[in-house]
């Protein structure tokens, strides 16, 4: 196997072993604008898995298929799920650091661009957890100074039979 399919193919693993945990958190972070926040990130997710697989199909090679998801614990208390937001930032941080040498090694220059991208999106969305660990929920934009804090919880499951 070629040096930039093995690293695309392990970069894609680590990337999608995140949006699992990512979607495991969503079901756990029940405060609308931070879940919406988690939502927004898994679909970012999917972008980026998706420009993977292409760049890994295009150097004639395949993706791994998905593991099982690990479920995560259940937040304590009303805002048990600061820490779920903790745990992702410093996840982001730590994908980072681990990834960004050897991407900037790489010499095949539309790869490593678009791993760069993955990677600064990466960092915007350790922002996101780092804001929503302090307890800022205007993440994804602010409501009117009219509008109130929203109340109730999401679910954790998307649909209901």
């Amino acid at each position: 196997m070629s040096e930039p399919l093995s690293l695309l193919r392990e970069f894609h693993a680590a990337r999608l072993a995140m949006l699992l945990r990512h979607e495991t958190g969503a079901r756990v972070v029940e405060q609308y604008d931070a879940n919406n926040t988690y939502q927004y990130i898994i679909a970012r997710e999917d972008v980026h898995l998706s420009w993977l697989a292409a760049a890994i199909a295009d150097l004639g090679g395949v993706t791994e298929p998905a593991p099982a998801s690990q479920p995560r614990p259940a937040a304590r208390g009303a805002d048990g799920w600061l820490d779920i937001a903790r745990e992702d930032a410093a996840d982001a941080g730590v994908f980072v650091d681990a990834w960004r040498p050897r991407v900037e090694a790489m010499t095949h220059a539309r790869h490593r661009g678009m791993l760069r991208v993955i990677l600064g999106e990466t960092l915007e969305q350790k922002r996101f957890f780092d804001q929503a660990a302090a307890g800022q929920l205007d993440l994804l934009g602010r409501r009117p100074d009219h509008v109130g804090q929203r109340v109730g919880k999401v679910l954790p499951t998307r649909w209901i039979e």
